[in-house]
């Protein structure tokens, strides 16, 4: 028997920054890419925007780049999609992107530029789909791989390719957005940290992207902070999305007494804003 080798791409789903907990900061890391910023919203003036593509890795490495169309569910993950849902709009048809690939070496990085195109077709409302960054697997021609291999067997390799995707948002005309959080609710996992649950409630013409902090506050009105989580979107045309949060310091505090609160805000880096808040009386 001939060896015969198969290449399988194990493709790794987008890693949508905007639907899980995203560190502080601007940068967002997938495999050996970085990325700042990590989104794009186009409001107001704006008219283009740089990226910022960084290989951290110890190989030289290809990346493609695509649009996108993503679906937000109500549990926060996503799934991609070729029509928009009711109340959906897409952005790709008024974004330009250049250069549509890069080859960056070890340590290199480069700015891709993204540019808003075609402004007399965009009617009121908010347009989003989401920048694919894909690595492309360096492909060996037949013949060059290993020499000293056993030619009597059929051997697999399984290649993986990395993928990160961030969202581009385009604002037209009067907007805005209004966050209620309901469900409130406290999990005690065996052998795991205190887990909070909560429901946000969406409304409005806008996506919403914030932050999460929540504070226990003792019988005595002592404030500790228990738990945070960057970069926590809803994004149109969703109502609601469900969250949960484990508390990484609550063993700091009493959890039978006093209150929690939770804010969920603005991100530091842009103008300050409390979208909403709760509050759950611990006993």
């Amino acid at each position: 028997m001939h060896n015969i080798k198969i290449r399988l791409y194990s493709g790794l789903a987008a890693a949508f920054l905007s639907a899980f907990l995203a560190p502080a900061g601007l940068i967002m890391a997938q495999g050996n890419l970085l990325i700042t910023p990590k989104r794009i919203v186009f409001e107001g003036q704006a008219r283009s925007f740089d990226i910022n593509l960084a290989n951290v890795g110890a190989d030289t490495a290809k990346y493609t780049i695509s649009m996108v169309q993503v679906r937000m569910k109500e549990d926060g993950g996503f799934e991609t999609i070729t029509e928009p849902d009711p109340g959906q709009l897409f952005a790709d048809r008024f974004i330009r992107i250049f250069p549509r690939s890069v080859v960056l070496g070890p340590n290199e990085s480069q700015s891709v530029r993204v540019q808003l195109t075609r402004t007399g077709e965009l009617s009121p409302g908010e347009y989003r789909s989401h920048m694919y960054f894909r690595a492309t697997p360096e492909e060996v021609p037949l013949g060059l791989e290993e020499a000293n291999r056993d030619t009597t067997t059929l051997m697999v390799q399984l290649i993986p390719i990395f993928g990160i995707s961030i969202p581009v948002i385009i604002r037209v005309g009067e907007y805005d957005a209004k966050v209620t959080l309901s469900d409130l609710s406290l999990e005690y996992p065996s052998g795991s940290l205190p887990l909070l649950k909560m429901t946000f409630n969406r409304t409005g013409s806008m996506s919403v992207y914030g932050d999460i902090a929540v504070d226990h506050v003792s019988a005595q009105g002592v404030t500790t902070r228990i738990g945070i989580a960057n970069g926590v979107a809803v994004y149109t045309p969703n109502a609601k999305r469900r969250f949960q949060l484990p508390l990484g310091k609550a063993d700091q505090v009493d959890m039978k007494n006093g209150r929690l609160k939770i804010y969920y805000s603005a991100p530091s880096d842009v103008k300050p804003a409390r979208y909403a808040e709760a509050e759950i009386m611990l006993k």
